[in-house]
């Protein structure tokens, strides 16, 4: 199965903020959509990802006051992506080892989606359930 199924499923609408939102609007952007993580841009751009581990260990480091520095201080800047044409089992491979819950989807240098670990697992679920079917209609004559 390749990303684009997830991403036909899900849709393309992505949380962006751009570089200079504060710490704790984009806090405020992660529980209005009840999402783990935020893209960072500038218009299409793709800047780094900020998500609540790197908030978590920016409050580690700098205690209470990062909430008014900028997502920029705290973001992930060398951010892993992947192509509508990737296959979800890659992509969650990347993902488990690299230790990352997200993963934005850039096609033609824009911004096309975003995956998370939740997606990539209900996706190989439901093709784990698909097999099953198949097997078991094949084991009793279907």
């Amino acid at each position: 199965m390749l990303i684009a199924a997830i991403l036909r499923t899900k849709g393309p609408d992505v949380v962006r903020v751009p570089p200079d939102t504060t710490v704790a609007l984009l806090l405020t952007e992660l529980a209005r959509h009840n999402i783990g993580a935020a893209v960072v841009a500038d218009g299409d751009r793709l800047l780094g990802i900020a998500s609540e581990r790197d908030v978590v260990r920016g409050l580690e480091r700098e205690g209470a006051g990062l909430l008014a520095a900028p997502v920029s201080s705290i973001m992930t800047a060398d951010v892993v992506t992947c192509t509508p044409r990737d296959s979800v089992e890659e992509v969650g491979e990347t993902m488990t080892r690299r230790r990352f819950r997200h993963v934005p989807v850039v096609e033609d240098g824009r911004l096309a989606g975003i995956v998370s670990i939740g997606d990539v697992v209900k996706s190989r679920v439901r093709g784990l359930e698909y097999d099953r079917a198949q097997l078991e209609a094949y084991i009793h004559g279907g």
